[in-house]
């Protein structure tokens, strides 16, 4: 009996064990299938690779590769600010829109589970209609038939809008970021599903009874978004934003995701572009790492 208490976990104990044993499957995979090529892309891009007729031949040159993609190769630094440039850009519209489409979707109204098929529609179809769109070039054409125009839609449409919303007395700075943010609904929507679901499931997830009391303490509507809707959603908001910023590096529409793939076999060589993968590994890193110590500390649990 005494044996028995003696390996008896505590609270925090078990919940560390379930942890590992959440996460074992994953990390298997990346030892059985991952593993030797993360280790085999790290020596590539310390080395030159030259292919002949009975494989390839490796000469160690050091951190040459990243010298030639930061210092030499004139594209790939512009590229790099300007990916990370548009994600500070495009994953706040993201996650903003994902999260007021997911209350509005949590809302309780006739037809929701309708409402809730035809809004992820485009998200499920989007991909492959937009690349089939995109393969077409249908814009270019309705552009040289005129029946679009650039500039109307463009200039117009963001005059109309901004003195519809110039009411709400925002910076200027502001609303152009709002407006311009509208013109890519297309892209924020398509963008925007997984995250939506997982804000779904946490708004779904919160007891009535919270609001209950709220309610009963005298507190309005907004006043229970603020200190109970938003707080409790605090860790699905940081999974969120991991997750889009993820998401976006890792786009097949990133123009520089699309580079690096075309350098390996252009004229920078295999050993450059690795070198590139692991400066853009790099930067992501940061990025993830920055978000998850900063906005980790503002997270509000149920249990605290």
């Amino acid at each position: 009996m005494s044996a028995k208490r003696r390996f008896r976990l505590n609270l925090r104990a078990r919940e560390a064990v379930s942890g590992y044993l959440f996460t074992l499957p994953f990390t298997l995979g990346f030892l059985v299938m991952f593993l030797r090529p993360f280790i085999q892309s790290i020596v590539f891009s310390l080395s030159k690779l030259e292919l002949s007729s009975i494989g390839y031949s490796l000469t160690y040159v050091g951190l040459d590769n990243y010298y030639n993609a930061l210092f030499v190769n004139a594209e790939y630094p512009r590229l790099l600010l300007e990916t990370a440039g548009a994600m500070f850009y495009s994953v706040p519209l993201i996650l903003v829109f994902s999260f007021f489409a997911a209350i509005l979707l949590n809302q309780d109204f006739k037809g929701r589970t309708a409402a809730r098929v035809i809004f992820f529609l485009p998200v499920i179809l989007g991909a492959d209609i937009i690349g089939r769109m995109e393969s077409a070039d249908y814009v270019t054409l309705f552009l040289e038939e005129g029946i679009l125009d650039v500039d109307e839609m463009t200039f117009v449409g963001r005059e109309q809008l901004l003195s519809l919303i110039m009411y709400l007395k925002f910076p200027e700075e502001l609303l152009t970021y709002i407006v311009m943010g509208s013109l890519r609904i297309a892209e924020i929507i398509r963008s925007s599903g997984v995250q939506i679901l997982i804000f779904l499931a946490g708004l779904q997830a919160i007891p009535p009874s919270y609001y209950e009391v709220a309610k009963i303490e005298g507190a309005t509507g907004w006043e229970s978004f603020w200190k109970v809707t938003f707080p409790l959603l605090s860790p699905l908001i940081v999974t969120n934003i991991v997750y889009s910023i993820i998401d976006f590096f890792t786009s097949p529409r990133n123009e520089l995701v699309e580079f690096i793939r075309s350098s390996m076999f252009g004229s920078a060589g295999y050993g450059v572009s690795m070198a590139m993968s692991w400066i853009y590994f790099g930067v992501v890193a940061v990025f993830l790492l920055l978000t998850a110590g900063l906005i980790s500390r503002k997270v509000v649990y149920m249990d605290e």
